[in-house]
């Protein structure tokens, strides 16, 4: 049977220089917005996009060389996954900056092996599966409609990348309006007290929110809303009526204190006790992934087809690059540990220990996320709870090895193995993120008839791309913004400070684990909490076939409020698009489903680039900012107004939003 994909043009020099450059600007942009709200994005459907639309200029451009650059891209979204765990090292003051050597070493070495460690399992769970890989297909369907209407001469030729790029307009024109010259507020307030009681009813303006919110949906959104009202309605009016205000504070300082110090634990162990129960009820995927990875090992030397279709990468030069990559990785744990001060002898050993236990949790991890992507999605793959067991696995190893080799006794030595364990987390995040997108972008090669090797190549080659990216824009960023507790200079402002979330609940449980110090009264109550609201969500389920997501919740308390509440809002924008379609189809007597289906795809273009915009107007004033300071200037530099103008700010900022949201539900309304 003859195969009419087999002559077309697929890894190109030109495909990997354009994929490398939209890696470049996916993972700043992601590694931003996982810094300023604690998830990323997919970008293999915008990159996609961005790609045909490039591309189109050259007659010979084809559906297998679009998907070789959104492949490759795509590694941008997943391993900026790193940033849930990497600054905390920074974060609790073991590192003053990114090492690029060993940021660039942990962010390679595990995207790498989780590449490596899915290959074997593409032909059991794509191939020969009936799993549904969500994004996978529905890159695959943008692909063919893009080869569809390589000759279309319509007017809705290259409406797509039209949608990426005045989101990314608007979004990154109002970032420098308030992020540069501080014209327009990118959040507001209410503070009142009721006795003692203190209230906040908070709004962030971020388009790029909005964006991430929109992509999030409505369960996800109310989800977070509930919690914003736990965090702000319930505990820190409780919290702060038990003592009185100090003299000098203000309502905003006092609440504030509250929350960081009582409420975002409560928050955290929302988050442990929700994360660790989404992996529970994925238990038995994840053991069936388990269970194919060492099967499809143990039987790696049948004879199978090699079509061009079903051809991976040869199983010797798998082990040889997974050699390869363990001794770097053995390397830069060395290159971690040397500097310790431990006896040489428990130097190696920890240098082993942590060696093995990343490739062996990497191997387990990435086996699970491969199955778990096909069954719910890589975006609703749970990479955070992924996180906090594996913080837990390793933090309780090093405990163990600290103790048998008698070296856990000082505050020192506790400080290095909090690291160390944080460390060791970072790379087994970095493979299941890799694993996590892996099998999603095979499963869409697949569709198209493109060539699985060629696709395992062209990871491997983001991978490398976005860890050379990594480093510098989370240096540059931390100089820039400094991360939530945690600032470069003294005197800066911190509510221009990046949330960190998950970074900032690794140290809390490390650090709580090392040491004994964990104040465990309010992680208690939010563990309590957040087994009342899985109870709360399973009866919600049953009874009204609705959701009310635990871990979405959790978040929604952890959250900086303008944060969540912009989530929602975005969320909300998702919700009354489909219900006005609905309810117009339902009126014409008219099939919904075409065109709730086109305005879920210019939804999700259009919210990615609010998203991209945003984010890189931010990267790039964080290279402003930096330079200014270093040449002994303020970290406002772009500034055009000063303190005084702040309430005609928040007026602006406000009016832009609201005509922002607009505009995004009328083109949904109008092209749908």
């Amino acid at each position: 049977m003859s195969d009419p994909s087999s002559s077309l043009r697929e890894l190109t020099l030109r495909g990997v220089l354009l994929g490398a450059l939209i890696t470049l600007v996916f993972t700043a942009s992601n590694v931003y917005l996982g810094l300023k709200v604690g998830m990323t994005f997919a970008s293999s459907i915008p990159a996609a996009v961005i790609s045909m639309a490039l591309l189109r200029v050259f007659h010979d451009s084809n559906i297998l060389e679009n998907n070789i650059v959104q492949t490759q891209a795509s590694a941008a979204g997943t391993l900026s996954a790193i940033i849930f765990v990497l600054p905390a090292l920074l974060m609790m003051g073991y590192w003053s900056g990114f090492p690029l050597l060993q940021t660039a070493m942990i962010c390679a070495g595990g995207g790498i092996l989780g590449v490596v460690f899915t290959v074997p399992l593409r032909r059991a769970l794509v191939v020969n599966s009936d799993l549904t890989y969500p994004e996978g297909v529905a890159a695959a369907e943008i692909l063919r409609v893009g080869q569809a209407s390589q000759s279309d001469a319509s007017p809705q030729k290259g409406q797509g990348f039209r949608e990426i790029l005045l989101g990314g307009v608007l979004a990154g024109g109002f970032s420098l309006l308030t992020g540069g010259f501080r014209l327009a507020a990118d959040s507001v307030s209410h503070w009142f007290s009721v006795g003692r009681a203190v209230f906040q009813l908070p709004l962030g303006l971020s388009f790029a929110l909005v964006g991430a919110g929109y992509l999030v949906g409505i369960t996800g959104g109310i989800a977070m809303l509930v919690g914003v009202f736990l965090a702000w309605g319930v505990a820190v009016p409780w919290l702060t009526q038990l003592v009185p205000m100090p003299d000098g504070t203000t309502l905003a300082g006092f609440a504030s204190g509250v929350w960081v110090a009582k409420v975002r634990l409560i928050g955290a162990g929302m988050i442990a006790i929700a994360a660790i129960w989404t992996l529970i009820t994925l238990i038995r995927p994840m053991l069936e992934g388990m269970r194919i990875s060492l099967s499809v090992l143990k039987n790696s030397r049948e004879t199978v087809q090699q079509s061009r279709m079903d051809t991976d990468l040869s199983p010797g030069l798998l082990a040889k690059l997974t050699g390869l990559i363990v001794l770097l990785l053995g390397a830069t744990f060395w290159s971690f540990v040397a500097d310790s001060g431990l006896p040489p002898v428990a130097a190696w050993i920890l240098v082993v220990a942590g060696t093995l236990m990343a490739f062996l949790f990497g191997f387990l991890v990435a086996a699970a996320c491969g199955y778990m992507a096909g069954l719910v999605g890589s975006s609703a793959s749970p990479i955070s709870g992924i996180a906090v067991i594996a913080i837990l696995a390793t933090s309780m190893v090093f405990i163990g090895l600290g103790q048998a080799l008698q070296v856990l006794d000082s505050p020192e030595s506790i400080r290095f193995f909090t690291a160390l364990a944080l460390f060791c987390t970072s790379v087994v995040v970095a493979v299941a993120a890799i694993s996590n997108d892996n099998l999603q972008d095979l499963k869409t090669g697949w569709l198209v008839h493109a060539t699985p090797w060629r696709q395992q190549i062209a990871l491997i080659i983001g991978c490398v791309i976005g860890a050379l990216t990594i480093p510098p824009v989370l240096e540059l960023l931390y100089n820039a913004y400094g991360f939530l507790g945690s600032l470069p200079r003294a005197g800066m402002d911190p509510s221009q400070a990046l949330s960190a979330p998950q970074a900032s609940l690794m140290i809390t449980i490390a650090e709580g684990l090392f040491s004994h110090t964990l104040d465990w009264t309010y992680i208690r109550i939010g563990v309590y909490v957040g087994v009342a609201f899985i109870v709360f969500d399973a009866l919600l389920g049953r009874l009204a076939g609705h959701r009310l997501p635990p871990l979405a919740v959790a978040m929604g308390v952890y959250l900086p409020p303008s944060i969540a509440t912009a989530l929602f809002v975005g969320a909300l924008i998702s919700w009354y698009v489909k219900h006005r379609i609905r309810v117009q189809a339902t009126t014409g007597n008219q099939d919904a489903a075409p065109r709730l289906e086109a305005a879920e795809r210019q939804g999700t273009l259009f919210a990615s680039g609010l998203i991209v915009g945003e984010s890189l107007v931010g990267v790039a004033l964080a290279i402003v900012i930096v330079a200014s300071v270093a040449s002994g200037g303020s970290d406002a530099p772009l500034a055009l107004v000063g303190a005084s103008f702040q309430p005609t700010a928040t007026v602006l900022g406000l009016l832009a939003f609201v005509g922002m949201c607009l505009l995004f539900i009328r083109r949904l309304l109008a092209r749908a």
